[in-house]
């Protein structure tokens, strides 16, 4: 069943500034303060979307070489699925009650837009449980993979269109709106949302949405999670390969992109790019 993130509070807003006032005086969503910020801003959407990129894929063409007697592989495929349809709910919800009415509130021209975006979460959440039943027959019934692979490569390209428009039109006004060093769209508040919902564990959410980005860039982006998450980091990074070798072939689907290009793209930042997109995907690592 799709997953929904238990209701939260109705965020603080800031108080508007005066005119002339400084700009980086610290407000409800962060401190302000001349040294770099400590978190990497809205980096929990932007590796969620470079996640799903990934997966979108490679998925398609690991479901056609899904051979007839591997059971394994195909509950493997479908429960890599499943995740990650979780995780673009949980998404979805983080984004409509979190950090769209802040960006209504202060970017009000920007409204039509995301009554618009909101709609279509709903609509890409109903494609994807209709191509969550075709996944299940296919991980079953490998004569049915190819239809179902070209059913994923439709819904990724309407998804493409989807992420675009909120890197492209949204972001940099949110940039505007959101304070540095807010936690506010950030991998942080993602993870801390996740505890609280019937969903996906940090464990998997966390060794999902940090494959392939650079050693260097994971750390920095530990340091915005507690220290049990940093502590038990090495620890889930190594399950979640060993559990999900079996997924991928030789070839990940993205034979065609440079090392890096996905992730470094979404993350916007130099520092944040990935060495390897490597050829593993999603399993399941115990907490």
């Amino acid at each position: 069943m799709p997953i929904h993130l238990l209701p939260q509070p109705a965020p603080i807003v800031p108080a508007p500034r005066q005119p002339g006032a400084d700009s980086r005086v610290a407000d409800a969503y962060g401190s302000a303060s001349d040294e770099d910020p400590a978190t990497v801003r809205f980096a929990g959407l932007r590796l969620v979307h470079a996640a799903l990129r990934r997966d979108l894929a490679r998925l398609p063409n690991a479901l056609r070489l899904l051979q007839p007697g591997e059971d394994d592989k195909g509950e493997a495929l479908l429960r890599h699925w499943n995740f990650l349809t979780a995780m673009l709910t949980c998404h979805h919800e983080q984004q409509d009650t979190r950090l769209w009415p802040i960006v209504r509130r202060f970017a009000p021209e920007l409204r039509l837009l995301l009554n618009w975006l909101e709609a279509d979460h709903h609509n890409l959440d109903h494609s994807f449980t209709r191509v969550t039943t075709l996944v299940r027959i296919a991980s079953r019934d490998t004569g049915s993979a190819w239809p179902v692979a070209y059913a994923m490569e439709d819904l990724a390209a309407r998804l493409e269109t989807h992420l675009r428009i909120e890197e492209r039109q949204l972001l940099p006004r949110m940039e505007r709106v959101v304070a540095d060093g807010s936690r506010l769209g950030g991998l942080g508040e993602l993870l801390d949302l996740l505890r609280v919902a019937d969903g996906p564990g940090t464990a998997d959410a966390l060794a999902w949405l940090l494959e392939g980005v650079q050693p260097a860039a994971v750390e920095r982006l530990l340091a915005e999670c507690d220290d049990d998450v940093a502590r038990n980091w090495p620890h889930w990074q190594a399950t979640y390969q060993r559990c999900t070798a079996q997924l991928w072939g030789p070839g990940d689907g993205l034979e065609d992109s440079a090392p890096g290009e996905a992730v470094a793209g979404d993350l916007g930042t130099g520092d944040l790019g990935t060495g390897d997109l490597g050829t593993n995907g999603l399993g399941t690592v115990a907490d």
